[in-house]
């Protein structure tokens, strides 16, 4: 690992330091400012010709600042002779952008994102959940999205019997997700919440398809954002005799009235990562746990120096 040195943005320095201490190691050294207009100024404090080189920064909010900065230190390494430049982007933003549905006027924004970090010199990204994971193929480059999911489920598995359990997928669409839960936790059987989505971050919960009742029910998802979708489907669980419900969730987006909806739902645990740095929202909402994904991406930076396979770190 002496040809390697990891760099990272402002968007979650908290998991990037506990990346970095994993792996016995400090962050390479970088100037992030902006200048007197606004305009962002990075500048590389020592020599990468020859290294390969990591930057680790989520796109979350606020988005184009994050976004941006991976995008110029990226182009700093490039020219400063960086042999590799790997992003790793805990939080994929804009993948929710993914398609024009029924030909909107609208433009494919993640296939933007792609587009961009390739045209500065990205040489690979590394994700964990992203979205949709047909984004993948809007890059020419290797892209390693990483499951969260069977490692968070193991602190559900030690505190819960496979019986007491029933995994509830939040739509029709997550249900190849809740099943690898499912699969993961033992538990043979699955729900599905029914729902109809009039707008963007609204939803109305149709109907629970499967038995809830008495059951510590698993809600797991990619993110949750106002969180509006997950408290209706809490709320419409409760009402069909689920015991407790555990939102299990890997990115915590949590925008708008997203804690005020949690703290008054139904939703008896919510458990996400720090792919997105929330400490300023945790004290606002007792129900919040977060779950450390740092070993897992410090792993992966291991088994790309050694050549290993990170697709052995979820596929288990």
């Amino acid at each position: 690992m002496e040809k390697q040195i990891i760099f990272a943005g402002n968007s979650n320095r908290k998991l990037a330091y506990s990346i970095v201490k994993n792996l016995n190691r400090g962050l390479g050294s970088i100037q992030l400012g902006k200048f007197s207009d606004g305009e962002v100024a990075i500048e590389i404090n020592e020599n990468v010709r020859g290294k390969d080189t990591f930057i680790i920064q989520s796109t979350n909010n606020p988005a184009e600042v994050n976004l941006f900065e991976l995008v110029l230190m990226a182009d700093a390494l490039k020219r400063a002779s960086a042999q590799s430049i790997t992003a790793i982007i805990p939080y994929f933003g804009y993948a929710r952008q993914d398609r024009r549905v029924r030909s909107a006027r609208v433009p494919i924004s993640a296939r933007v994102v792609a587009n961009i970090l390739e045209g500065v010199g990205v040489s690979r990204v590394i994700t964990m959940d992203m979205h949709s994971e047909q984004i993948q193929g809007f890059f020419s480059i290797p892209v390693d999205n990483i499951y969260a999911s069977n490692i968070m489920c193991q602190r559900i598995a030690d505190e819960f019997n496979p019986d007491e359990l029933q995994v509830v997928s939040p739509d029709t669409g997550g249900v190849i997700r809740a099943r690898s839960v499912a699969k993961t936790l033992k538990v043979q059987d699955l729900a599905i919440i029914d729902k109809r989505r009039e707008r963007a971050n609204e939803s109305e919960v149709i109907n629970v398809i499967g038995e809830v009742e008495n059951k510590v029910c698993i809600v797991p998802d990619d993110l949750i954002d106002t969180a509006g979708t997950i408290c209706n489907g809490a709320n419409a669980l409760k009402n069909k005799g689920a015991k407790k419900i555990i939102a299990f969730i890997t990115h915590a987006v949590l925008s708008g009235d997203a804690i005020e909806n949690i703290n008054n739902s139904e939703i008896d645990s919510l458990i996400v990562s720090n792919t997105i740095d929330i400490d300023d929202k945790l004290k606002k909402c007792p129900k919040i746990d977060v779950f450390d994904i740092s070993p897992v991406l410090s792993e992966s930076i291991k088994r790309i120096d050694s050549g290993k396979s990170i697709s052995e770190l979820y596929l288990k």
